[in-house]
């Protein structure tokens, strides 16, 4: 019995221990164990895929060996065998312009040397639809950003700037209906066609201007076939597999051809409701709203006009920010009461001559309002203004979801771009925040990237980049402007009206940092501190309508109640800072090591020597 017990105990430590062969005595215990783990290993592997076996590699190696054996495991567990196969350092998938930003950027040939990096997406040759306007201090950070990694953006990218910029509050609060509050901040219309040629490779696009084609990444035209179900888990089976030292998974093109890609890392540009990047359900969050907009570009009659110097009120010299005004509806009619109760604003881009950019928008909502409202009321406004459209060159139907839980935490695929939540959750600001944050994630997967097969860590690298997106400071100053999210979402045209008018009468650099917020572009710094939060907040108060402050003071109070800390700890420091997304080592010993050690010497020195049952022999030892 004595003895029983002993060999009890030493295969209850073994169990604990890091390694099989803990324990120098008995022999034939350590020979079934080794045995049973190893077996179990093997059905493990073969039901994932045998990636998770594979060695680090290289970027432009792959062994015959290895690629069978991936492919044989593919094929198994899908049911889908690949027709072709590929392998880079970074997989990029989507083509929009935060895929096209973070891939050029990644596959730089800047001074720290090059890398393999893969863009993919079945509808790489699309256009990009979006008329996407920026601020101009804005993108010139984001060039002298580009040109730092030898990606220049040339000066095509810009097809329109206009010096000062218009907005229209009247209504309400005594502004008069006419007055126009002028803004002496220039603003541009990106040429989005010439961005996109100039953050592709020469050999993708046919390039009109110096600069553009210069991207160093390859292209795949096809799009992944996962969806996650848990953190790193994905179905259907076998379509994306992690190991330690990156991922396999399948892409499929239009035409059912199948790819299996073998990466370091994953990149996810496909939006914010991307498939494969979860959001983070263990934090309390608040639902995304959604902005929404219907534009057209479009070429106004001129024929009667007495000024050519303005299409209706909007003079040519300005860019049109908002015009909140509702004058265009008549008194006591549901169109009008809808839209006090829905506001939207025109949005106007006087581009060359006679045409000009309208979009109705809906700034933020829950749940979104629709398209057609957006387009009623903007014909509606441009009829009462006086504007005859001759012809539409283009539509937008915009849908941006702002706000919303950000990703969750230990998750191998990066998301970037809407996949990570980096829309504003205020304004809808996201093309400026996201280039800018191409940056900083390029430089910490090119460092992971420089270490080399043996230092290599997809785990490491994917947490630098999630912080590099979503440190603890820059979550504390998205918490802020979630609220400001939520406040202007339960806004009538009225509050909105007086909201904006306060908000424009501080000085610039607090309301520049508001709108765009994000760090490395200009005026950021007003806003990335709990104090200098705390400034602008009892600024910002001091500036508004009476009782559109003190709906805001009432909101605070509300929010901090019913959502909790993220309110008070972005404008505090004493509740800290909120959790961030740094990488954290895993303990390489599990269990008191001491512990164990002491057992294994112990039971090696043990001098007895008494004969086991036989039954309890053949039934545990063999």
């Amino acid at each position: 019995m004595k003895v029983a017990v002993l060999y009890l105990a030493a295969a209850t430590v073994a169990a604990l221990l890091p390694s099989t062969d803990a324990f120098v005595a008995p022999k034939q215990q350590r020979i079934a164990q080794i045995s049973t783990l190893q077996t179990t290993s093997s059905s493990s592997s073969s039901a994932l895929s045998s990636s998770s076996r594979q060695a680090p590699f290289s970027s432009h190696t792959i062994t015959s060996s290895r690629k069978h054996t991936a492919l044989a495991a593919t094929a198994a567990s899908t049911g889908v065998t690949p027709t072709t196969q590929d392998e880079c350092d970074v997989l990029v998938l989507g083509s929009g312009p935060a895929a096209r930003a973070i891939a050029t950027l990644l596959a730089s040939p800047a001074t720290d040397g090059s890398f393999d990096i893969l863009v993919a997406d079945a509808n790489y040759d699309r256009g990009w639809i979006p008329n996407y306007g920026v601020w101009q201090d804005e993108w010139e950070s984001i060039q002298k950003l580009f040109a730092s990694y030898q990606q220049p953006l040339g000066t095509e990218c810009v097809d329109r700037l206009w010096k000062v910029t218009d907005c229209f509050f009247g209504g309400s609060f005594d502004i008069p209906v006419e007055n126009r509050e002028r803004l002496d901040r220039p603003y541009c219309r990106v040429d989005k066609n010439a961005l996109k040629r100039t953050l592709s490779p020469k050999d993708e696009v046919e390039t009109q201007n110096e600069g553009e084609g210069a991207a160093k990444y390859r292209v795949t035209r096809a799009n992944h076939m996962s969806r996650a179900t848990s953190v790193n888990i994905y179905s259907p089976a076998g379509s994306m597999v992690h190991d330690e030292s990156g991922t396999t998974i399948l892409l499929e093109s239009k035409d059912g051809e199948v790819t299996q890609v073998r990466a370091k890392l994953i990149v996810d540009c496909t939006g914010h409701e991307s498939r494969i990047v979860l959001k983070d359900d263990r934090m309390k969050s608040i639902p995304p709203g959604f902005q929404i907009a219907y534009g057209l570009l479009a070429t106004v009659d001129e024929t009667n006009v007495p000024d050519t110097d303005f299409v209706g009120p909007y003079s040519k010299e300005a860019m049109t920010l908002f015009d909140y005004r509702t004058d265009h509806f008549p008194e006591n009619s549901n169109e009008l009461s809808k839209a006090e109760n829905a506001p939207t604003f025109m949005y106007a881009m006087p581009l060359e001559s006679n045409r000009i950019f309208f979009e109705e928008t809906s700034l933020v909502a829950r749940p979104a309002l629709s398209f057609q409202e957006c387009k009623d009321r903007c014909l509606t406004r441009l009829k009462h203004l006086g504007i005859t459209i001759t012809d539409i060159e283009e539509e937008e139907f915009c849908y941006i979801p702002m706000g919303g839980p950000l990703p969750a935490k230990d998750q191998r695929v990066v998301g970037f771009g809407g996949a990570a939540a980096m829309v504003h959750p205020s304004t809808g600001y996201h093309l400026c925040r996201a280039m800018m944050g191409a940056g900083s994630v390029a430089k910490v997967i090119r460092e992971e990237l420089k270490s080399g097969d043996a230092g290599w860590n997809p785990e490491r690298a994917a947490a630098r980049a999630y912080d590099a997106i979503w440190s603890p400071s820059n979550i504390a100053q998205r918490n802020f402007a979630v609220f400001g999210g939520e406040f202007l979402m339960k806004q009538k045209v009225e509050g909105l009206r007086g909201f904006f008018d306060g908000f424009f009468k501080l000085p610039l650099e607090l309301w520049g940092g508001f709108l765009a917020g994000w760090p490395g572009l200009p005026n950021n710094e007003a806003h990335e501190t709990w104090w200098a939060r705390l400034v602008f907040g009892l600024s910002f108060v001091s500036k508004l309508p009476v009782p559109v402050a003190l709906d805001m003071l009432g909101s605070i109070a509300a929010y901090s109640i019913t959502e909790g800390v993220p309110l008070p700890q972005s404008v505090s420091p004493l509740l800290g800072l909120p959790d961030g997304y740094g990488y954290k080592e895993k303990a390489a010993a599990v269990g008191d090591v001491a512990a164990k050690a002491e057992a294994r010497k112990m039971i090696a020195e043990s001098t007895v020597e008494e004969v086991l049952p036989v039954d309890f022999e053949e039934k545990t030892l063999v």
